[in-house]
């Protein structure tokens, strides 16, 4: 077939395609006896087909709270208060009722948790628990499942499958667990994988192996990964982009080039700087001082200026809006780069 020229002009000219899960202004709020604690507090990001989008930041900054509201896992004493969560052909996830989000766990979207002992039933086989999300969302007879379990046991590098789908959680190792997590997770083909620091207590040998074995599922099945963790270093490694977060709002978001080559909020800086390099043997590692801000008594304006070492008098006045930097995809939450910080 000829293509005419206008046409090439017109493919070049369109509109890219709507991204695949679009998060905007999610705030979640958590009643305690205290006072209303909001854990995530509007917080946006989008998320690409294909692509893998990191959540970084010390705990208690929102992480976790934030995928499980993507989830729909909130329930009280916790409730999401306001904003939405948009899949692509599924509209608001927000918006579904518990009914609808049950039938999008575990097919559309999938969650690998950060300890497996918590998410594994102790007292079915792991083969039965893979072949639930089949029989379930797939409509395979119990035979069909069983055997699909096995292949996937198989496909995340786990040895002896068959025997090995016949056995306990707590008969496995923790790498062998989370590799049961992953298969869950990918069992029907998620367009979307939520990891919830998904090497945490791993050995850093079977670290790299569960961080290949994400990469080699996304990229044959073409899934999106929201990844969530602490470890820059992961982040380096696995993600093209990025948000950090703190005390419940994200602080800074680039691509992950840009943030590692150009990270402009002191927050992120601090992250980076606190990273352990091959040249720094002998010397002390650098860290943040301070812990994060108890989320009912926030400091006033900036909520890390308590913090911060650049810290000055705009920050105590108002909290920064997210700025997007001229001509780049570069968000930062700080007066220091916002064009009109308050007098």
């Amino acid at each position: 077939m000829i293509t005419h020229p206008d046409q090439h002009q017109a493919a070049s000219q369109s509109t890219p395609p709507p991204p695949l899960l679009e998060v905007k202004n999610l705030t979640t709020e958590f009643s305690t006896y205290a006072g209303t604690l909001r854990a995530v507090d509007g917080v946006s990001l989008s998320l690409s087909p294909g692509e893998v989008f990191g959540v970084v930041g010390e705990s208690g900054s929102g992480k976790s709270v934030t995928a499980l509201s993507i989830m729909g896992l909130i329930r009280r004493p916790g409730r999401i208060v306001s904003g939405s969560v948009q899949l692509r052909d599924h509209g608001d996830l927000l918006t579904k009722s518990h009914a609808d989000m049950r039938k999008i766990r575990g097919d559309l979207i999938s969650m690998i948790f950060q300890e497996p002992m918590t998410s594994l039933n102790p007292v079915f086989r792991v083969g039965w628990q893979i072949a639930e999300a089949l029989r379930l969302h797939r409509n395979m007879t119990k035979p069909e499942a069983a055997e699909q379990a096995v292949e996937l046991l198989d496909r995340v590098g786990i040895g002896s499958p068959r025997q090995r789908a016949r056995e306990f959680p707590h008969q496995l190792s923790g790498g062998m667990r989370q590799r049961v997590m992953i298969a869950m997770a990918m069992a029907c083909a998620p367009s979307l994988l939520l990891a919830d620091e998904p090497t945490t207590a791993l050995d850093v040998t079977v670290q790299a192996q569960i961080l290949d074995l994400m990469i080699q599922l996304k990229d044959r099945d073409g899934a999106a990964i929201l990844l969530i963790t602490h470890d820059m270093g992961v982040i380096a490694e696995m993600a093209q982009k990025v948000a950090v977060m703190y005390a419940g709002v994200v602080m800074e978001e680039a691509a992950v080039g840009d943030l590692f080559d150009n990270p402009m909020h002191p927050y992120t800086q601090g992250l980076l700087d606190s990273i352990p390099h091959g040249t720094s043997r002998g010397k002390a590692l650098k860290a943040i001082p301070g812990i994060v801000p108890n989320l009912l008594h926030l400091p006033t304006g900036c909520r890390y200026r308590d913090r911060c070492p650049a810290a000055h008098a705009p920050c105590a006045r108002a909290e920064p809006p997210l700025h997007q930097m001229s001509g780049t995809t570069h968000r930062v939450r700080c007066w220091l780069h916002h064009p009109e910080p308050p007098k």
